[in-house]
């Protein structure tokens, strides 16, 4: 887990951070490690004159103290007595700082090198968006993020400093915000116990307890998904201490390949199944943030400022363009969180590793545009002087946008029209991710109800194998052993005449007005009828065996869900039937 290693032209290893809950003594393992040398040169801003007038940067290094063991004062050192670069808790450590430089290298490569879609060289920072939780870690993650996809030969010798926004605790989004939401906390704590319930005496626990209960601190002497540390607090040591060198190596049983793999597991069933089973986990964990992004590509797409670029350009008083003359937002970096990333992906149905993300893992949102059916965006807001009682102002107001929170079930014909020819692709450590219910993206030809039907009948293919799913994670588990197999059979069917069906998808998704016989789509045509049938057969079975199994969870939904499905592909089915028949389709 604690390594990514990126596709293509990108090379990289982890972001570690100095682990969060090391304890001295656990396995031998120092309680301070020297893996900070920022620690030897930060720098803060101080004012030089009383006027404020002139200010200037102060450098400093810094040196932790602690306890001695009868209490008296001592200076933190690591391995040989080490005292300038020894890291706090949680602190972005020197191989954080190689990797996060790394990954803004590897944007660059791909965003200015490779797409041209950034420019080479910036004289101001305006463009691009900028945020950090206010965890220092997160911060320093942005600025070497940024300095490695645009390093000081890239950026003109008048380069302003850049804007970072920040939010103070209690506002924070972009990790989901336990200490600020009571009721998410709540819901949390109980998916936490449910996978204590689950797995503290269960075998892999067992096996667990043979390789390090050892040692275990008296007080809690097993190791249990609610032990002291817990299991996702000796998860983050491990994978921390892998990342860096072998003076501050745990015992050897730490990392059984078997052992990591049954602790992988069980802290991210602790931390991200609430958002794959409930609607107000997401909605309350990470709703906001999503809701941000979706924001701000809606205000690109209308270009309205609300993009982000009132938030990051401009200076004091005149907020409406950049410093460069910028009006829109083309690029955003947050500086967040793993259990951000595999909170996003697990809302959205992509996490398909279900492994907790390694350090330096990043998404990419981004949003497309097809020149030739989307709408040019409105011109940006118009920031000419204007004469108030109090003298000559500029506007600074953010434009407000009805679009930019409402449910797309609730945009009127206009605004959905704003939003035709723009499409969203997401990745995850450089590699596209499939999200069920959205379908690739395909341009059919125009004047076409044959692809208005198959691009239906595609939707209504994904959206019924998203919920199988869905199914299958949460609740196959759960049957009985002799029901299994036969799920398992349904699964492996179901799998198949996806394939097949996206193979005939393929055919007539195609230029198929150009190149192939009319006859053949017909035929096509019959076999997608023969798919769904077996599709709803396929439902009724699941169904069946769920319901042998005594399963319970939310099983008035899943019926209501299978019925609206069923209704919609039936109808489907007509539809298709009466174009077989159409000699002219036919031949």
């Amino acid at each position: 887990m604690t390594t990514l290693d990126p596709r293509g032209p990108y090379s990289d290893e982890e972001l570690p951070i100095a682990p969060w809950r090391t304890k001295p003594g656990l396995g031998s393992t120092p309680e301070h490690w020297p893996y900070c040398n920022a620690a030897k040169r930060f720098s803060s801003v101080v004012m030089t004159k009383t006027d404020w007038s002139t200010w200037d940067d102060f450098q400093w290094r810094r040196r932790i103290e602690t306890f001695g063991d009868d209490d008296r004062p001592v200076l933190a050192s690591g391995p040989k007595g080490l005292v300038d670069t020894v890291c706090q808790l949680g602190e972005l450590t020197d191989k954080g700082r190689e990797t996060t430089l790394a990954l803004g290298e590897r944007l660059r490569h791909l965003y200015v090198d490779q797409l041209g879609f950034m420019p080479k060289i910036i004289s101001d920072a305006d463009m691009i968006y900028m945020r950090a939780t206010p965890m220092a870690r997160a911060l320093d993650s942005v600025q070497q993020s940024f300095v490695g996809m645009y390093p000081l030969s890239a950026r003109t010798a008048s380069f302003p400093p850049p804007t970072i926004i920040t939010r103070a605790p209690a506002d924070e989004t972009l990790f989901p915000n336990e200490s600020n939401c009571r009721r998410f906390s709540q819901l949390s704590r109980a998916f936490a116990q449910r996978t204590a319930d689950r797995w503290n005496n269960s075998k892999e626990m067992d096996y667990l307890n043979s390789l390090i209960s050892k040692w275990m601190p008296e007080d809690s002497p097993e190791v249990a998904v609610d032990s002291h540390p817990r299991i996702s607090g000796i998860m983050d040591t491990i994978n921390s201490t892998l990342a860096h060198g072998p003076k501050t190596r745990l015992p050897s049983p730490f990392y059984d390949a078997k052992g990591r793999d049954i602790i992988d597991q069980i802290g991210t069933e602790e931390w991200f199944s609430g958002y794959k089973e409930s609607e107000e986990y997401r909605k309350l964990g990470i709703g906001a943030l999503v809701g941000d992004i979706v924001g701000r590509m809606v205000g690109s797409a209308e270009g309205s400022g609300n993009d982000g670029l009132f938030e990051v350009a401009g200076i004091d008083g005149d907020l409406s363009k950049g410093r460069g003359g910028e009006s829109a937002i083309k690029f955003a970096m947050s500086g967040c969180h793993d259990t951000t990333l595999a909170a996003v992906l697990s809302s959205l149905g992509a996490f398909q590793s279900g492994k907790w993300p390694p350090y330096t893992s990043h998404i990419a949102v981004e949003l497309f545009k097809d020149e030739s059916t989307a709408r040019e965006p409105a011109p940006p807001a118009d920031s000419a002087p204007r004469q108030t009682f109090l003298g000559v102002s500029r506007k600074s107001t953010k434009p407000s946008s009805v679009m930019m929170r409402k449910l797309s079930q609730d945009l009127t014909a206009e605004e959905k029209e704003k939003l035709q020819g723009y499409f969203v692709r997401l990745r995850y450590n450089d590699r596209p991710m499939a999200v069920p219910g959205l379908r690739s993206l395909r341009m059919p030809p125009p004047q076409s109800t044959t692809h208005s039907l198959f691009d239906r009948f595609d939707f209504l293919f994904d959206s019924l194998k998203t919920y199988i799913d869905f199914l299958v994670e949460n609740e196959m588990s759960s049957l009985p052993a002799t029901l299994v197999d036969s799920a398992q059979k349904i699964v492996r069917k179901l799998t198949t005449l996806v394939d097949a069906t996206d193979s005939i998808q393929k055919v007539v998704s195609g230029p198929f007005t150009y190149t192939f016989p009319i006859r053949k789509v017909g035929a096509d045509t019959y076999a997608l009828i023969r798919n769904s049938e077996e599709l709803l057969k396929l439902q009724r079975d699941w169904l069946a065996i769920c319901q042998l199994g005594g399963l319970h969870v939310e099983r008035r939904h899943a019926m209501l869900e299978f019925m609206k499905l069923e209704m919609k592909i039936m109808n489907l089915q007509s539809e298709l039937r009466e174009i077989g028949k159409r000699r002219s389709f036919c031949g």
